[in-house]
């Protein structure tokens, strides 16, 4: 089973993806892990991937997309990927698709984390105190929720239209959040 999880950032999607995958024994494939581990590895694409984001750019869809293939295309993670954070935009779920159609796989479900702008900002304050994460301030905190309920609209509907979408209550505590999750899951594997 492959599932997509969106919500904006301090949702609670690295945490739930974390549970999903350990419980489910599926393989968080998280975009931002894959450009880390290519940096940490200086890879020729980490290099460059690493100067993309020092200038504080954004790492192109077709880099991403890359990266993504490698993934999907290892057999170990054949139909047992949890997508956290991506895709992001139109395109991306679009190419995702395409990708995992060339692969015989598809997406079962998709996963959005429903959560307040005044949750985020808490919790992300919350975080900051207890990882002391440079990007976790109140302003950074607001720009980074606006920015993704305007980009992962299209996314959202594209999935709704597919009759994807499970809509979860990112407001409860992580082990409600778990429960409303897995019954999810399990109705969707029957």
């Amino acid at each position: 089973m492959n599932i997509v999880i969106f919500g904006p950032p301090g949702a609670g999607k690295g945490t739930q993806s974390k549970f999903i995958a350990s419980k489910y024994n599926l393989h968080q494939l998280s975009t931002g892990d894959l450009l880390r581990n290519e940096i940490k590895n200086k890879t020729e694409l980490g290099i460059k991937i690493s100067s993309i984001m020092n200038s504080g750019e954004l790492v192109s869809d077709e880099i991403v997309g890359n990266l993504i293939e490698k993934f999907i295309s290892n057999r170990d993670y054949h139909n047992k990927i949890i997508f956290d954070g991506y895709p992001r935009t139109l395109p991306q779920a679009q190419n995702l698709d395409n990708l995992l159609k060339k692969y015989n796989q598809k997406i079962d479900l998709v996963l959005k984390l429903s959560v307040s702008q005044e949750t985020v900002i808490k919790r992300i304050l919350e975080r900051k105190n207890q990882e002391k994460r440079a990007d976790d301030n109140q302003d950074i905190a607001v720009k980074r929720y606006q920015t993704y309920e305007k980009s992962s609209e299209p996314v959202i509907d594209y999935y709704k239209r597919s009759d994807l979408l499970k809509v979860v209550n990112g407001e409860t505590s992580i082990s409600e959040i778990n429960i409303e999750i897995s019954g999810l899951i399990e109705a969707n594997k029957g």
